[in-house]
């Protein structure tokens, strides 16, 4: 006879969302393998076991799934292979990371249902494409998740907000009858040693701070004082931009004032793998297609991007770049990055951010965020970054590393510090010369600013109006 938990029973129920949320040792990852085994053994069935973050297959739920065909004695009817489990009726598991292939995401339009693990670090793109996507008639998307933050876009899309037609089961350590003694010794000893993060580890609970966040009092301090909230934009003033640049993960950008010895953070960025042509057009809120032909810069900028208005109406003083922007690329035929965008983009006053080290770097960001007044609208994922930065844990559980934790939140949290480095080290941007034997071609002659962008959409519209006429 195969076990499972009473209170597990709705699984097999339909319903287009089941969510289980709970703290550490409740049997809801346990619970749904075996739930998903057992409906593919009735039916051929397509399933898509997915997390944000999966970069490689050891980061999966495939081990699980393997283990749970054994435990119940189905491996005469499973196949469990290196990269998905067979079933033979037909039944699949497949597994993807939502993150880095949301678009091949759009693929399993036909899957029958979808296992979302750690579900709190899902982001609001992802689920924009995945639910969508997931239109079969009669399938259903699972979730299994410890809430972090009431911020978080699944708290809020299931648990502030939820959908209709949505099956909620809490379970935590209380509602497994098969708790083991270890984790009840484990359990006993968090709490008595840290009652907070007791209560979100094992109860489940939301957390108010990360444990080893770098600026959690500072941005503790920024709420109660009550600096994030609706930060106008002055078009009497200059623009800013700190950069953080990915090469093979995120870019990321935030966009700010200096109004009277404060910092307003009007809004954030970031995308991975993005293009020149990306950066450009999120800059200049138009579409920007760059291309490169021969030694040439062919630049066209197109319509207006749905959202971005106000930032066709910045005027921009300086952009603050890494101190990697300098480095010249053979794919780029020698030119550094700074030098692409000057020639690609026109943007004009690029700067290097002066390089004084990451921890001097945090620093410096610490003793700005008292200035600091950000649009919570604009700021939100970037807010949402700096409230997880946090240093990891040494192998004796009792210290931190001095080395940030890299994830996806080191990226916005990367050109926070370019931005309070920048504004302690304000230096002369370095003359923009135009690259020997680049032509920016469409463009009046040098290089322009990306406010003179709307008057050279105006002109290619208006070339475009008089060669149909």
């Amino acid at each position: 006879m195969i076990q499972f938990p009473e209170k597990l029973k709705p699984l097999f129920t339909p319903c287009r969302y089941k969510e289980l949320h709970g703290g550490r040792g409740g049997t809801k990852s346990w619970g749904v393998a075996r739930a998903l085994l057992l409906q593919g053994r009735e039916k051929p069935l397509r399933i898509l076991c997915a997390r944000e973050f999966q970069n490689s297959i050891k980061d999966s739920v495939l081990k699980l799934l393997g283990d749970q065909v054994e435990a119940m004695g189905l491996g005469n009817f499973y196949e469990v292979q290196t990269q998905a489990i067979k079933g033979a009726n037909g039944t699949e598991f497949a597994f993807e990371g939502l993150r880095q292939n949301i678009t091949r995401i759009k693929s399993y339009e036909a899957v029958d249902r979808v296992w979302i693990e750690e579900a709190q670090t899902v982001s609001k793109n992802s689920w924009d494409i995945l639910i969508p996507t997931i239109r079969k008639e009669g399938s259903e998307i699972w979730l299994t998740w410890n809430p972090e933050f009431e911020d978080d876009e699944t708290y809020r899309r299931f648990i502030l907000h939820p959908p209709k037609n949505c099956v909620h089961i809490e379970m935590n350590w209380r509602d497994n009858p098969w708790f083991p003694a270890v984790l009840e010794q484990e359990k006993e000893e968090l709490r008595l040693r840290d009652p907070d993060s007791y209560d979100h580890v094992w109860e489940g609970k939301c957390r108010q701070w990360l444990e080893g966040a770098i600026y959690a009092r500072e941005l503790r301090k920024a709420y109660e004082e009550k600096r994030i909230t609706t930060v106008a934009y002055d078009p009497e003033l200059a623009v800013y931009t700190s950069w953080d640049l990915g090469h093979t993960d995120d870019t990321a950008i935030w966009w700010y004032q200096v109004i009277a010895g404060e910092i307003h953070v009007l809004e954030c960025y970031a995308s991975s793998g993005g293009s020149l042509s990306e950066y450009a057009s999120q800059i200049a809120g138009r579409e920007v297609q760059i291309d490169l032909v021969g030694e040439d810069v062919v630049a066209k900028v197109g319509k207006k991007i749905e959202g971005l208005g106000r930032r066709r109406q910045y005027k921009y003083k300086r952009h603050w770049l890494p101190h990697d922007a300098k480095a010249k690329t053979l794919a780029a035929k020698g030119k550094s990055i700074i030098q692409q965008l000057a020639s690609a983009t026109g943007l004009e006053n690029l700067a290097i951010v002066p390089d004084i080290g990451v921890e001097d770097g945090i620093q410096a960001a610490r003793m700005m965020f008292g200035r600091c007044w950000f649009d919570e609208q604009g700021c939100d994922p970037g807010l949402k970054a700096l409230r997880r930065y946090q240093r990891e844990k040494q192998q004796d559980d009792r210290s931190y590393k001095k080395i940030p934790k890299h994830d996806w939140t080191s990226h916005y949290a990367d050109a926070f510090r370019m931005l309070a480095v920048a504004t302690q080290n304000e230096v002369k941007p370095p003359e923009t010369k135009k690259p020997t034997g680049t032509e920016v071609r469409g463009l009046p002659s040098g290089l322009i600013s990306v406010g003179r962008l709307e008057d050279l959409y105006r002109e290619q519209e208006s070339n475009r109006r008089h060669a149909r006429i």
